[in-house]
């Protein structure tokens, strides 16, 4: 998901903050036009966790993603679309700005964590 203006990365708020979903990359877990609640703080995020997330190299980039491993004082990411490679074989180590708490419109409910 990108951001509206490229150099200005939203800064997530508490408790919640809402975040549309934009790409196929978490496809069949989260769809293009999802939009979720997402928690930054709270607790550690964990492998399996949907997050969202800056990656260094690209700053500009706010993504929803699954977190596999910590690595390098940050997290690998990947899309749960295998055919999809924007994640971190792409743009490597992210830093988590918050996890993803529940899909909110237009199927309200949970987002899955997954054994990794």
């Amino acid at each position: 998901m990108a951001a509206d203006h490229p150099a200005e990365v939203p800064r997530l708020r508490r408790p919640l903050t809402a975040v549309l979903v934009t790409g196929p990359s978490m496809a069949p877990t989260l769809r293009h036009g999802d939009a979720v609640l997402v928690r930054p703080g709270g607790r550690p995020i964990r492998a399996g966790d949907v997050v969202v997330a800056v990656f260094r190299t690209r700053p500009d980039l706010l993504v929803v993603k699954r977190a596999v491993r910590p690595q390098d004082g940050g997290w690998w990411l990947r899309g749960d679309n295998d055919l999809i490679t924007d994640d971190s074989r792409a743009y490597g180590v992210a830093d988590v700005r918050g996890r993803v708490v529940a899909r909110y419109w237009p199927r309200p409910g949970r987002v899955p964590r997954r054994q990794l």
